[in-house]
């Protein structure tokens, strides 16, 4: 299956898991995809947690529709907090999940998808220390490198990162399939 000219979606903020979010970047150009970084703003440029990586946004939330992406996935680190206070992002995560798009979060990104609405009645994976919000939100947690619950995909921590990104592809060549 070809998957020149689709894009995944990767949400950005200050604060991002450096080693996550370059992974997750290069894993989809890798396998063909376009990136599209999606931040706050469009045009700024967002700083890692360790300052090992830098990346600048191509567009804000209010220029992209998940119905335009293949996929969307959060990296981990501090960013997702502050993602999740951009309803803008918010939305576009939630959008994404209310159309079957796959929607790919890492370690703490899952609090996006808390905050999205839409972990209740999933069995999802993310950092040890949220877990227990998962289940607060209606989830199901289990401790495994990746999980993939419908179109939601979580994963631990960077180290999954090769089975992370090999679930994202696997969604977007499904979906692509039917």
């Amino acid at each position: 299956m070809s998957r020149r000219g689709q894009a995944v979606a990767v949400l950005v903020e200050d604060g991002f898991d450096d080693q996550e979010l370059t992974g997750i970047v290069d894993g989809l150009t890798t396998a063909g995809l376009e990136v599209v970084l999606v931040g706050p703003l469009a045009g700024r440029t967002y700083t890692g947690r360790h300052g090992l990586a830098t990346v600048t946004s191509h567009m804000a939330p209010g220029a992209a529709r998940a119905r335009t992406f293949a996929a969307i996935a959060i990296a981990g680190g501090y960013a997702p907090d502050r993602i999740r206070m951009r309803h803008g992002l918010v939305d576009l995560v939630r959008e994404a999940v209310a159309a079957g798009r796959p929607v790919a979060a890492m370690g703490h990104g899952a609090q996006v998808l808390i905050s999205a609405l839409v972990v209740s009645g999933r069995t999802m994976t993310c950092w040890p220390s949220i877990a227990v919000d998962i289940t607060n939100a209606g989830g199901l947690y289990v401790d495994r490198p990746v999980v993939e619950d419908g179109s939601i995909i979580t994963a631990r921590k960077g180290d999954d990162l090769p089975q992370f990104v090999a679930a994202i592809l696997r969604a977007i060549d499904a979906r692509g399939a039917a």
